[in-house]
């Protein structure tokens, strides 16, 4: 099994230089990465805090989860992404997705086509950004993207690519990430185009082993190359694990048992959540941890037994 790896999903800081404290916080708690989302809501623009977060730090690497694709051209964005890798001397996880919220749609004015076509136009994205960063040259003749000799310079220093994340909780989705990432993340479901009660009916034990064997089928015989990613969204340190699932689970009327198997929800004591890790870990193969910045901290010691085992 791949070692455990952590990483932090941040949004934004109070000022620019609580933006580099906090990096540099986080590498110093010994998680791998520092992530930052893509949406038009109250966040910092990816791609300059990124920057930041990586010119301040020397070993933490940096990443998106996930950069939407339909935001930004493949041409535009394998040349930024290829020049961060660059500059921070191969420290980038490049996460890619089709689009999902619907309020970005809204507030941007793009359309927001159907969930087919936006997993098409992605999968085009990405097929020419991996020929920018391997050959250092592309053309393509898609259906949504037309290149022709496009040059992909500056050339990335991770060969032949900066390490590709890609997350969702559909069939063809995870699919493509099976065949062409080299993280995949397992998500609740986000149909509905936004986080809501329903995303915690997908959250249960059965979903994330059904989506595991689409990947295991989709992979063949790179599956077990694959790193398997989960963002947490319940991350609850407490003397009294029980009592804490049972008042979760009749907060969203489901059952004990499922927010006690869902991989999306760290819940106990630090030894507790360490031994449901690496039991996560035997059951679905999750071993890259992500959390929010507002937990980094209590999940410390959690990092610090078992990053890099």
């Amino acid at each position: 099994m791949a070692p455990f790896r952590f990483g932090v999903q941040l949004s934004k800081a109070d000022s620019g230089a609580a933006w580099r404290d906090t990096v540099r916080k986080i590498e110093g708690l010994g998680y791998s990465t520092m992530f930052i989302p893509d949406h038009f809501e109250d966040q910092y623009g990816p791609l300059v805090a990124l920057t930041v977060a990586a010119e301040a730090t020397t070993t933490l690497r940096v990443g998106s989860l996930v950069f939407g694709n339909d935001y930004r051209h493949p041409v535009v964005l394998a040349k930024e992404i290829a020049t961060l890798d660059l500059f921070s001397e191969g420290r980038v996880e490049f996460g890619l997705g089709a689009g999902w919220m619907t309020s970005d749609y809204e507030q941007s004015g793009m359309a927001e086509d159907a969930a087919g076509v936006r997993i098409t136009r992605m999968a085009e994205s990405l097929a020419i950004m991996k020929s920018l960063w391997s050959s250092g040259e592309a053309t393509y003749q898609g259906q949504h993207y037309q290149v022709a000799g496009a040059l992909g310079a500056p050339i990335p220093v991770q060969r032949p690519h900066p390490p590709i994340i890609i997350g969702g909780g559909g069939q063809r989705v995870l699919g493509i990430a099976a065949r062409e990432a080299d993280i995949v993340g397992v998500n609740p479901s986000l149909a509905a185009g936004r986080i809501g009660p329903e995303v915690l009916e997908t959250t249960a034990a059965e979903y994330y082993h059904q989506r595991i064997e689409w990947i295991r089928k989709a992979a063949g015989a790179r599956f077990d190359q694959l790193e398997l990613q989960v963002l947490t969204f319940l991350v609850q340190i407490v003397p009294d694990r029980q009592e804490a699932i049972d008042k979760l689970a009749g907060l969203m009327s489901v059952t004990p048992e499922q927010v006690e198997g869902s991989p999306i929800a760290l819940i106990g004591t630090t030894d507790q959540i360490r031994e449901s890790l690496i039991q996560r870990r035997e059951e679905f193969g999750f071993s890259y941890i992500v959390v929010h910045e507002a937990e980094m901290e209590a999940l410390e010691p959690v990092v610090s037994a078992l990053a890099g085992t």
